[in-house]
């Protein structure tokens, strides 16, 4: 089979690897669509390397056919050949086949293209994670989404909003502003123009403060923003895209009882990841299916321009999700 590896320069290349061989607990998965991720980025870069055992090349996201199942996948699941499917991966997932742990799969959703389904696992996976296991969020509360245009912030505000959760997120232009409008955020900061950290305050201070924090950016106006939270507040860093650094009244940490919690997706135990994806099934897919969640798709390209794909991440010019055709 074919699928894309990173060449010494950097540069990407469709290629020849060896066709996967599945293990007895995995199904072969025939892709049709992989998405885009940050990490897919850092993979490239060097700076991500992929779990053991999994493929050497990027992808964490795909939809397919299911082609092939192993003798205790088929045990211990009621995939069948043929099925739809959409997964969740260690990495691989820009190739023309991937295998797959059987309780790495979830069903494409009713009404979801095969495209809108390969930007669900990863994506879908880290927000339900992000809002309701780490930040147990509730109908009622507030959610700060800091930027609101990426792939993820385009799964986590309609994914919130659905479940009665007031959404803030921030911007840099108006123009990005007008663009994830559909979105439905209660309030998009442009912060170009306006002080997250003086929006929280006011917040806090008209009785409906942020309960839950999910920040990609840290750097230093995060320690300005934590001061201004729910009493026992979740704060929560998925990544430090704008610095690694900032500077915070820890008085302030314990007085309020908030909580700074780290959290990555992919360092989770495949266990865990499995019962995240159950979790979505369950909860999150009659969302999905009444037309209330669904991911926002901003470009489609065929797998062998996945060079042209990256750029759009590394420029920052994507509001939703990149998909790659196979």
């Amino acid at each position: 089979m074919k699928a894309i590896l990173v060449n010494e320069d950097k540069s990407l290349r469709w290629d020849n690897v060896p066709d996967p061989v599945i293990k007895a607990d995995e199904v072969l998965v025939k892709i049709e669509a992989a998405a885009l991720n940050r990490a897919d980025l850092m993979q490239r870069e060097g700076d991500y390397p992929p779990p053991p055992g999994c493929p050497e090349w990027m992808g964490l996201e795909v939809a397919g056919e299911i082609v092939e199942i192993g003798a205790e996948a088929e045990k211990k699941s009621s995939w069948k050949l043929g099925d739809k499917v959409c997964a969740l991966l260690g990495g691989g997932g820009y190739a023309e086949y991937v295998s797959v742990k059987y309780d790495m799969l979830m069903p494409v959703p009713k009404n979801c293209s095969m495209v809108e389904a390969a930007a669900i696992p990863e994506a879908f996976a880290t927000a339900y994670l992000n809002l309701f296991i780490e930040g147990k969020i509730q109908e009622g509360n507030t959610l700060l989404m800091n930027a609101g245009a990426s792939g993820l912030a385009s799964v986590i505000i309609p994914m919130a909003k659905a479940f009665g959760v007031r959404v803030i997120t921030t911007v840099l232009t108006d123009e990005i502003a007008a663009s994830i409008k559909h979105l439905n955020a209660d309030r998009v900061v442009v912060t170009t123009k306006e002080d997250i950290s003086l929006v929280l305050k006011e917040e806090l201070e008209a009785g409906h403060s942020v309960d839950v924090a999910i920040d990609c950016l840290g750097g230093e106006i995060m320690g300005k923003c934590i001061h201004y939270l729910t009493h026992g507040a979740r704060w929560i860093m998925i990544a430090a895209l704008a610095g690694t650094k900032t500077e915070i009244d820890l008085k302030n940490i314990y007085v309020r009882n908030v909580r700074i919690i780290g959290s990555t997706l992919r360092s989770r135990a495949p266990a865990v990841k499995a019962e995240i994806l159950a979790g979505i099934v369950r909860d999150v897919y009659p969302k999905i299916e009444a037309g209330l969640v669904k991911p926002t798709i901003y470009a489609t390209l065929p797998i062998q321009e996945a060079e042209a794909a990256h750029d759009l991440l590394y420029k920052g010019k994507n509001v939703g999700k990149v998909v790659l055709t196979v």
